[in-house]
């Protein structure tokens, strides 16, 4: 029995010890492309844990609220190539998930994360699942917020969420999608309600929204998704990991708001899928959760990092 005590601990330091110590502060990492962005904040004992904004091109900005949970940990804020801090890129051959996947192994190899917790939210899941699918061997445990995982469902779960919006605004949204004149002030007025009712639900300071729009590579979110939440036409169209939900082996947190374009009877579907998953459901709140209900958001997360840790 003291053997076994004495080789279990042997094991859980050599694990330890492949992980170096990440220092507070911030930087640019080279990937293909271009210079990646990175924070870190905290400098606990405790597994770091690496956040994935949404977008495609959001950038980390509106994530800042999750550096709460760094008080016992690193907390690895990236802005993604092509928005925020990081490159700014036209180039439309770095814009696929593929891409996208590769220079997260970059940033990863380059800040020798080891046995790490993984953080998605929206477009954040997609590139989250991708890269544990080909990079599966350091990541400790997963947390999917708002998930996506499949295009097809999300466009007929954006059909029965428009469906509850007044009828002109239905039309208008329909008509300018036919059309395709997205700059139409129809089209243009519908997402604002749709994104009031179901993205951001609580106000923004408008300091808030425009640094989040400077932020933002709206190019990258054209190209890859297309014109607005509700209607895609880029190269992310036809992505679906619904069968490969099962092949996730770590443990994972699934989150959603309660009026979350993610819905949570969606969401709860995907948890099924997912051996011995755990799913939560954020009151209140919409796509953004961090902003609607910061302090159901952090506590859902809290809980089950400690609970991993342990």
């Amino acid at each position: 029995m003291r053997l076994i005590i004495v080789l279990s601990l042997a094991i859980a330091l050599a694990s330890c010890s492949k992980q170096k110590s990440l220092t507070p502060g911030e930087g640019f990492i080279e990937v293909t492309g271009g210079k990646v962005w990175y924070r870190i904040n905290g400098s606990g004992i405790k597994p770091p844990i690496l956040l994935l904004h949404g977008g495609p091109g959001s950038s980390s900005y509106y994530l800042d609220p999750l550096k709460a949970l760094s008080k016992d940990r690193p907390v690895i804020f990236i802005d993604q190539l092509g928005c925020g801090r990081s490159t700014r890129i036209t180039d439309t051959t770095l814009m696929t998930i593929e891409q996208f996947v590769e220079q997260l192994e970059q940033v990863r190899k380059a800040l020798s994360l080891h046995d790490f917790y993984l953080y998605g939210h929206s477009w954040g899941t997609m590139l989250g699942i991708d890269y544990y699918l080909k990079y599966p061997n350091e990541v400790r445990a997963i947390i999917f917020h708002s998930p996506v995982f499949s295009t097809d469902i999300w466009l007929k779960d954006a059909d029965t969420l428009i469906s509850t919006l007044p009828d002109s605004v239905q039309r208008a949204i329909r008509d300018n999608e036919k059309s395709k004149t997205f700059t139409d002030p129809g089209y243009v007025n519908g997402v604002n309600l749709y994104y009031s009712q179901f993205l951001t639900r609580k106000e923004r300071p408008q300091a808030q929204q425009d640094s989040g729009r400077m932020f933002d590579g709206t190019n990258v979110y054209q190209f890859m998704w297309g014109p607005s939440e509700f209607t895609a036409t880029g190269n992310l169209l036809n992505y679906d990991r619904i069968d490969d939900l099962g092949k996730v082996k770590v443990p994972t947190l699934l989150l959603t708001g309660e009026f979350d374009e993610a819905r949570p009877r969606t969401v709860q579907y995907y948890q099924s899928l997912i051996p011995g998953s755990t799913f939560k459901v954020i009151r209140h709140a919409g796509h953004v959760t961090m902003h609607d209900n910061l302090p159901e958001t952090l506590a859902f997360i809290e809980e089950f990092l400690v609970k991993v840790d342990k």
